[in-house]
């Protein structure tokens, strides 16, 4: 199999962290807490000013962030992505706009307090209009390329574990977070949309479903049998935007680690259906162009991961789905149907 990098020789440079939140924001003024309308998880954001520029802190722990509580998020992966190098595998395709990272925050010093740059100028605009197509197709060209430079990586600084991407909105985890009495509202949204899909859904789906929601083993090694490389973990487009120089803004790397890049594309597919300027199938078919056009040999793995990955989708948003458009639900559950035979 063709590979664009060896990862192994062109990893980045190891970045520092600091170990207080004053060494972090030395320098810094006007301090002011804010809520961002995209982040649904419940970490907090404050607008800072540094060297005349805006900036934005987010401070990311266990207690606050249910996307951290239900993947057992103690590391934080932020933090641990940064300190790697990783987030600078791309710097000529990516812009991460972080700055600097602090550890120790919170109790028992398992959060940290992320320093960034203030894009928000940038960024994909909030609302329902579909985005430039040339955006589009730039977001999917340098997803490729981006995995392309990480082809073959294996997780050895302990980022998102390869199974827990097709774990989220669980039932455990709307157990622990009903018990918690929902701090974050998307659990408990989760959890009605579950009961639509159940009641919305062809039998034969509702049963392929709830088994690998149950136990996802067979999904996970069959898609072990594809290649890895390092995922961002979360190309929904209030983490992403277009810079004026061509590169693609990606922030919020909460759930970076080892795994299909055809999961990259499945996430963005189920959360960017309703503003995408092209089909699906379209979109699909631009990111096996841009592996191919990165250096990426796609002729043995290509049909299979892709069908496994969007059997992964329904998994992981059917009571998204659930609650959308008889046509959305439709499309996710013929595409869980095809890649059945593949488990």
């Amino acid at each position: 199999m063709a590979v664009a990098a060896d990862p192994t020789v062109r990893l980045p440079t190891p970045r520092p962290v600091f170990d207080t939140i004053e060494e972090l924001l030395e320098g810094t003024t006007d301090r002011v807490p804010f809520v961002t309308s995209d982040s649904k998880s419940g970490s907090r954001f404050e607008h800072v000013t540094l060297n005349d520029e805006p900036h934005i802190v987010k401070y990311v722990h266990v207690d606050d962030d249910f996307t951290m509580r239900c993947s057992g998020d103690l590391g934080p992966r932020p933090l641990l992505i940064w300190e790697s190098g990783l987030m600078d595998l791309a710097p000529d395709l990516i812009e991460h706009g972080t700055v600097g990272v602090a550890r120790g925050i919170g109790r028992n010093g398992w959060g940290a307090a992320i320093l960034m740059r203030d894009l928000s100028d940038v960024m994909v605009p909030a609302g329902d209009d579909p985005v430039p197509a040339e955006h589009h197709h730039r977001f999917i060209d340098h997803m490729a390329g981006t995995a392309a430079r990480a082809w073959g990586w294996r997780d050895s600084i302990g980022l998102m574990p390869y199974q827990t991407r097709w774990q989220w909105f669980s039932d455990e985890m709307g157990e622990t977070e009903r018990a918690l009495g929902f701090p974050a509202i998307v659990p408990k949204i989760a959890g009605q949309g579950w009961e639509q899909f159940a009641t919305r859904v062809p039998l034969d789906v509702r049963r392929l479903i709830g088994d690998l929601r149950f136990d996802n083993s067979a999904l996970v090694d069959a898609l072990r049998t594809t290649p890895s490389t390092l995922l961002h973990g979360d190309w929904k487009f209030g983490n992403v935007g277009a810079m004026p120089d061509g590169r693609t803004v990606l922030i919020d790397w909460s759930y970076p680690g080892e795994g299909p890049v055809c999961h990259e594309l499945a996430w963005y597919l189920a959360l960017n259906s309703a503003r995408l300027p092209a089909t699906k199938e379209e979109t699909i078919e631009m990111l096996r162009v841009a592996l191919v056009r990165h250096g990426i040999d796609v002729s043995d793995w290509w049909q299979r991961q892709l069908g496994l990955c969007l059997l992964g989708g329904l998994v992981q948003f059917g009571w998204e789905k659930a609650l959308g458009s008889d046509s959305e639900l439709a499309w996710w559950c013929e595409q869980a149907r095809t890649a059945e035979s593949w488990l």
